[in-house]
């Protein structure tokens, strides 16, 4: 099994973008999935146990929300972005039969949220359009820490983020230890 890595270039997480929402049908839940995947670094398995209550109450997106994480049992507050809400209310505002209990990111049979599988399907075949071989659901996670790095936010606070042991794990986990090693044989011009 490939280890995925982040998406570094901008332009490909904005084509990404626009042929989630080109489909008809499921587009702005596939749009939703990916641009609050890439600004929460949240793993897949906690964006898709969301819910509307966990995004929304009396009829407002929050702009906060607090989770469990699925793999850790720890408790995690964190603002949503503008990003984020704009796309939550564009998706929302045309979700019919929406109730507290409601998955955010509901199956194609629409009781149930969309599994790894769907979502790994459903992200892979957009990146695969624009040229991304390896892309997988933490693809997304990984886009998250790798972008705030490069906005200059330390590796210590990203470990924090990531709830990761160590900062040498978190540079390995969003690509920044290869990236610096290959700045080294890049700008070494004997």
């Amino acid at each position: 099994m490939k280890t995925v890595e982040p998406i570094r270039d901008l332009k490909k997480i904005e084509a990404i973008k626009k042929i989630l929402l080109a489909d008809s049908t499921f587009g702005k839940r596939n749009h939703l999935l990916f641009v609050f995947g890439i600004n929460s670094g949240l793993r897949i398995s906690d964006l898709l146990a969301l819910t509307i209550s966990d995004v929304m109450t009396n009829g407002k997106i929050k702009s906060q929300i607090t989770i469990i994480e699925t793999k850790t049992g720890k408790s995690k507050t964190f603002p949503l972005n503008k990003n984020v809400i704009k796309v939550l209310e564009e998706y929302l505002t045309e979700m019919p039969d929406k109730t507290p209990e409601t998955p955010l990111f509901k199956s194609r049979k629409g009781t149930k949220a969309l599994s790894r599988i769907q979502a790994w399907e459903i992200l892979s075949n957009a990146a695969q359009v624009v040229g991304i071989e390896n892309m997988g659901t933490h693809s997304l996670r990984k886009t998250f820490g790798y972008h705030a790095h490069r906005a200059g936010y330390s590796i210590e606070r990203l470990q924090e983020v990531f709830n990761h042991a160590a900062p040498s794990i978190t540079k390995r986990y969003i690509g920044i230890t290869q990236d610096e090693i290959n700045e080294i044989y890049i700008n070494v011009n004997l």
